[in-house]
């Protein structure tokens, strides 16, 4: 993996973002190939104390610049990147039947404000014929973290385009469920803890977070990614192996990533190189879910499942390119895999969740186990390099089938 770096005011020009907003994504801007493509992280890769970045990496050319951003496309033009029925069959899933929203609700929890969230939404649904989730149908709410409908965060456009990839990625796995966008005042824990909660108090079966940074001073926050019967995702960074928070908290579903490729109908994973893995210096499990693998940690090990990140094999996504326009993109990054994976848990239906970590994860054998690629270089193989049974970078494997979960 190679970095190119581009200073604050070029990245800023690139994403549109106010520069109030920007300053701590525009740090320290780096533009990452992947295979053939280049990719720039939307939030940045600066962690700062008590706060954290989102995980989400847009497909760009050789000097930053998003490509694609077409406002609209027919029907009969297809966009960049997997689409909805490509997943689906990749993980074997099969949504149930019915009208967006008579399913279960799949909260979306990110930072800061995103006027466009609804429209754009939609304008990827409808490309793909998912049907309308809307405010006035009832499939769609955005709100604050206080839960309210008004009075929203500042616009980011770096977090707006986390938070079109995440809506589209749950629409993708799960077009029955309802989603409820849940917008923290800014990304530190605090709110987004909060934002957590107000998810957890509006009835959410599944809670997506597609953030994190480091496990130090974790320990205040922990206990509001704890709610019995709600599965709680949680992407495990792009930097490749080391921990990163909320995703090693015991009580969430920690997911990695993988590299996506096909030959016709037939899929095939790889570890991706850049997916967050590796035993917490923090926290504990219970040692009933373990497999073998997991033992050489004597912590929690992150992680238990994966899907597709790597931008090289990225995903369809329409949202914001600018403040002021909105396109189609191409996306990876783990911030694919957690919303991928809680609409798939969306798909299992609200009473099949039960507690983690103590349930179906741990027991279910429908999974694709990935059995090659790495992460980086760690004291114990197993926690950054994919193998048989359970390793770092990719957990137990990637789902087949929707009773996966």
């Amino acid at each position: 993996m190679r970095f190119w770096k581009l200073g604050a005011v070029a990245l800023a020009s690139l994403t549109g973002l106010a520069t109030a907003s920007s300053a701590p994504a525009a740090a320290t801007p780096q533009i990452e190939r992947f295979g053939r493509v280049y990719a720039m992280s939307v939030c940045g890769h600066m962690q700062i104390a008590g706060a954290a970045h989102c995980y989400a990496k847009v497909v760009t050319d050789a000097r930053g610049n998003i490509l694609n951003g077409k406002p609209d496309l027919n029907r009969n033009t297809t966009p960049s990147g997997y689409s909805p029925a490509s997943l689906q069959a990749a993980y074997r899933i099969t949504p149930p039947s019915g009208t967006p929203g008579s399913g279960p609700t799949i909260a979306i929890v990110d930072a800061y404000g995103y006027p466009s969230a609804e429209s754009d939404l939609n304008t990827y649904r409808t490309q793909y014929g998912l049907g309308a989730c809307t405010t006035q149908n009832g499939c769609f709410k955005k709100v604050n973290q206080n839960g309210v409908q008004g009075s929203y965060p500042r616009t980011d456009t770096g977090w707006g385009q986390e938070q079109a990839l995440d809506l589209d990625m749950a629409s993708a796995m799960c077009p029955t469920c309802k989603i409820v966008l849940v917008q923290a005042t800014s990304a530190t824990y605090t709110n987004l803890a909060a934002a957590v909660d107000r998810a957890a108090l509006m009835g959410a079966a599944v809670i997506s977070n597609s953030y994190g940074g480091s496990e130090s001073g974790s320990n205040s926050y922990e206990s509001h990614y704890n709610h019995s019967g709600i599965a709680i995702t949680v992407s495990t960074g792009d930097s490749g192996y080391g921990v990163q928070f909320p995703a090693s908290s015991p009580h969430v579903v920690a997911v990695g990533g993988t590299s996506l490729t096909h030959s016709g109908t037939t899929y095939a994973e790889t570890a991706w190189d850049g997916a967050g893995s590796g035993c917490s210096s923090i926290y504990g499990i219970l040692s009933s879910t373990q497999t073998s693998g997991q033992t050489s940690c004597p912590n929690r090990a992150v992680a238990d499942v994966s899907a597709v990140a790597d931008p090289n094999t990225g995903v369809a996504v329409y949202g914001p390119v600018t403040r002021s326009r909105s396109g189609w993109m191409v996306f990876g990054g783990t911030s694919v895999a957690a919303p991928l994976i809680g609409g798939v848990y969306g798909n299992a239906g609200a009473s099949s969740i039960g507690t983690y970590p103590t349930t179906k994860l741990y027991s279910s054998s429908s999974y694709r186990d990935v059995t090659s690629g790495s992460n980086g270089s760690c004291p114990t193989s197993v926690w950054c390099t994919a193998g048989t049974g359970w390793d770092g970078p990719t957990g137990l494997g990637t789902p087949q089938t929707n009773s996966a979960f």
